[in-house]
C-alpha cells in the first residue's frame, strides 16, 4: 500500500505538508511525478510549479531526487521504504486547485498527491491531519474518499484503489455547515462553505428535485456510497467541476435562496443550473466519456473532438431539467434559452471555427482566451447546446415524436457508460443513426465541422416557439423572453462594436469585434477611453455618449493606448441584429403544442 499524510502545516503561509512513503520503491530508483491539468478542465496549470521543497529518504538517510523536468522527479536507488516529504503552496481559490488558509483548507488530489510511477494501481491510503493549534479544534473533514478509520467528518484515514481514484475526491476542511438528502436510495450530502444566509432546507429541496429527476431520466444512479455538493460560497464568484461521486461549486452567496423567499432569482436559477450541470455529468463525463479520456496521461495534453459533446449536451440538459423537474416555469427557459443563443451569435468567431476544432483545440485557445476570442473561436458550452437542441428537435420532427436525444443519451449509458467502454471519435454520431434509424450525416457535416448557423427558427416553431432576432436595446441585453411590452422594432442604436473590461470606472475596452465602428477607425483593446467629442467619457456613460451621435456623423475619441494619448475619429454604426428573443406561439397548432409539452415534458419520479 502507498501512504499520504497531508496536514495543513502552516495555514497563515498557505502551505500543506504530505510525506509519501512507498513500502517497495522501483530498484532502478523510483520516478514520481505531479499532474499537470485536472480532469474536466482541459488547460495546462503545472500544479509542481507549486512544491516548494521536496526531499527524499530511506531507512533514516537522505537520497538523491533529481528533477527530471517541469513535474519529476528520479530518485536514487534504495534497499528499503522511500519516505518522501514535501510542501505545496496552496492559494488558489477556485475548484481546480489547492486553497489554504486559517479559515479553510481544500485540494485536490492533482495538486498535493505526487504520482508512484509504475504503482498506479497499487492501493492508496491517506491520513489526512488537522492544523495545530487551538483555533482549529473545531474543523471538520468533507470528501468521499472512503474512509479507512476516520469518523464521518473527522480527520484520519481514507483509501483508494489506486491513483485514478485517489485524485478523484477533493477535500474541503475547515468550519461549513453539512445537511442533506436521499436520492434512489443513496445520502446526498451539501457542504456550504463561507458566509451566507441561504435557506438550507429549500435548497436541499431543490437539489433533491434536480437529482430525482437525473436518476430517472437516465434509469438509475451509478453506484456510489454517497454523493457530495460541496458548495464555496463567495461575494463574487462561479465555477464547477464534476467528480464522480462528488463537485466543487463556487457561487455568489446572494445566489443562493435566503431565508423566507419563495422566487426563484437569476442568481439562484444560474446556481441550480451549476448544480444540475455536474450532477449530470456523473453519467455524461465521468462514465460515459472519451476513449482519449478514459485512461488521460495527466502530464501533458490529451486531445478528442467530443467536448462539444460532453459539455455541450450537457449545457443544454442542465437548464432543461429545471423546467421538466418543475423547479422553473416554461418561460423561464426560455429566457435562458435565447440568452445561450445571444452569446453565441454574438461570437463571429463561430463562422471561423468548426465545433469540433473548438474541441480539439480547448486546451490552447477555450481556455486560454485573450481580447481577440470574440473574433477568432465558438464555445463548445454554448454552441455545443445549441447543437444538442437543434439534434433533439431535429430527431423528434424526423420520427414524428417517437424518437428524441433522451433515447440516445440512455443508449449511450447503456452501451459505454455502465461498461466503461470509452467511446470513439464517431461514435456519437454512429450511436445516434443506430437508435433513431435517420441518416444524420448532413446534419452532423453542417452542425459539427460546418460554420453556418443552425436553422433553430425553423426547429423552434415545430413546438410553437417563436423565434425573433434583434438588435440589443442596451450593453446589459442579453436577450430573453419576448413580450408585447418590449419593443424589438425601434431603430437600433448607434455603437462603437467593442466589449467594455468589466468592473471598472474606466472606459477601458476589453475586445474590439470585427467589422464594427472601433475597429474600422483602428481603435484596439486596452485603449482606456477618457473622452467622446470633447466630453469626460466613463464605463458608465460611454454607451450614451455614443447612441447620442447623429447616424453618419463621425466623432473624435480621446484615449490613452498603454501611456500614449491619441485621438482617433469614429463614425458609431448601427446595433448589430445579435440579441435573441423567444416565446410561446399563442397561434400554435395542436400539434406543435403537443410536440412542446413532450419535449418539455417532466420525467416521471423515480420509482
Amino acid at each position: 500500500m502507498i501512504q499520504y499524510h497531508i496536514q495543513p502545516a502552516s495555514p497563515e503561509a498557505h502551505l500543506f505538508h504530505i510525506i509519501l512513503r512507498v513500502a517497495e520503491p522501483d530498484v532502478n530508483g523510483q520516478r514520481l511525478t505531479l499532474p499537470a491539468w485536472i480532469p474536466g478542465s482541459y488547460m495546462i496549470r503545472d500544479f509542481a510549479k507549486n512544491i516548494v521543497m521536496l526531499k527524499a529518504s530511506s531507512c533514516g538517510k537522505e537520497i538523491d531526487a533529481k528533477k527530471q523536468d517541469k513535474q519529476s522527479w528520479q530518485c536514487a536507488p534504495c534497499s528499503g521504504e522511500l519516505l518522501i516529504e514535501y510542501q505545496v503552496y496552496a492559494w488558489d481559490l477556485s475548484v481546480r486547485s489547492a486553497y489554504l488558509d486559517t479559515t479553510r483548507g481544500y485540494f485536490n488530489g492533482t495538486s498535493v498527491f505526487l504520482r508512484v510511477v509504475g504503482q498506479e494501481r497499487v492501493s492508496c491510503q491517506v491520513e489526512i491531519q488537522p492544523p495545530k493549534g487551538a483555533q482549529f479544534a473545531d474543523w471538520q473533514v468533507a470528501t468521499t474518499l472512503p474512509s479507512a478509520g476516520a469518523a464521518p467528518f473527522g480527520f484520519g484515514r481514507y483509501q483508494a484503489d489506486g491513483y485514478d481514484a485517489l485524485v478523484d475526491h477533493p477535500v474541503e476542511m475547515g468550519r461549513f455547515l453539512h445537511s442533506g438528502f436521499e436520492a434512489a436510495a443513496v445520502p446526498h450530502e451539501l457542504i456550504l462553505t463561507g458566509r451566507h444566509q441561504a435557506d438550507i432546507e429549500r435548497l436541499c429541496a431543490d437539489l433533491k428535485c434536480i437529482c430525482d429527476h437525473h436518476i430517472a431520466f437516465f434509469g438509475e444512479l451509478p453506484v456510489m456510497d454517497k454523493y457530495q455538493f460541496q458548495v464555496l460560497a463567495v461575494g463574487e464568484g462561479y465555477g464547477g467541476l464534476e467528480h464522480s461521486s462528488s463537485c466543487s461549486l463556487i457561487c455568489k452567496r446572494d445566489d443562493l435562496p435566503g431565508r423566507g423567499e419563495k422566487q426563484i432569482t437569476e442568481g439562484y436559477r444560474q446556481f441550480l443550473g451549476l448544480c444540475s450541470h455536474e450532477y449530470f455529468h456523473l453519467w455524461h463525463v465521468k462514465r460515459i466519456r472519451p476513449q482519449q479520456l478514459k485512461q488521460a496521461d495527466l502530464s501533458q495534453e490529451t486531445y478528442t473532438r467530443l467536448l462539444w459533446a460532453f459539455e455541450g449536451i450537457t449545457s443544454y440538459y442542465d437548464e432543461l431539467a429545471l423546467v421538466r423537474s418543475g423547479i422553473i416555469e416554461v418561460d423561464s427557459y426560455l429566457e435562458l434559452l435565447a440568452q445561450t443563443i445571444t452569446r453565441v451569435i454574438r461570437c463571429n468567431g463561430r463562422h471561423k471555427q468548426t465545433l469540433t476544432d473548438s474541441s480539439f483545440d480547448a486546451w490552447t485557445k477555450f481556455y486560454k482566451q485573450d481580447e481577440n476570442a470574440p473574433n477568432a473561436i465558438v464555445s463548445y458550452y454554448t454552441k455545443g447546446a445549441l447543437v444538442a437542441l437543434a439534434l433533439d428537435l431535429t430527431i423528434r420532427q424526423r420520427t414524428q415524436g417517437r424518437k428524441s436525444l433522451d433515447d440516445l443519451m440512455r443508449a449511450l449509458w447503456e452501451n459505454h457508460g455502465k461498461p466503461d467502454t470509452g467511446i470513439p471519435e464517431d461514435g456519437i454520431e454512429r450511436l445516434a443513426e443506430q437508435v433513431t434509424g435517420l441518416d444524420l450525416k448532413a446534419f452532423f457535416d453542417q452542425a459539427l465541422r460546418g460554420t453556418d448557423d443552425l436553422p433553430l427558427k425553423e426547429l423552434l416553431a415545430t413546438v410553437g416557439i417563436g423565434y425573433q432576432i434583434n438588435a440589443a436595446t442596451s450593453a446589459t441585453d442579453q436577450g430573453g423572453l419576448y413580450t408585447k411590452e418590449k419593443k424589438t422594432d425601434e431603430k437600433p442604436r448607434p455603437v462603437l462594436g467593442v466589449r467594455m473590461a468589466p468592473a471598472e470606472e474606466r472606459a477601458r475596452l476589453a475586445a474590439v469585434l470585427d467589422n464594427g465602428a472601433a475597429q474600422r477607425a483602428g481603435l484596439s483593446a486596452g485603449d482606456i477611453v477618457i473622452a467622446v467629442d470633447g466630453i469626460r467619457a466613463t464605463a458608465k456613460n460611454i454607451e450614451q455618449l455614443i447612441a447620442q451621435v447623429p447616424p453618419g456623423r463621425s466623432v473624435p475619441l480621446h484615449l490613452f493606448r498603454r501611456d500614449e494619448l491619441m485621438q482617433f475619429d469614429v463614425t458609431p454604426l448601427p446595433a448589430p441584429a445579435d440579441t435573441c428573443r423567444l416565446w410561446q406561439l399563442d397561434e400554435a397548432t395542436a400539434s406543435q403544442t403537443e410536440s412542446r409539452q413532450a419535449w418539455l415534458q417532466r420525467t416521471a419520479d423515480v420509482p
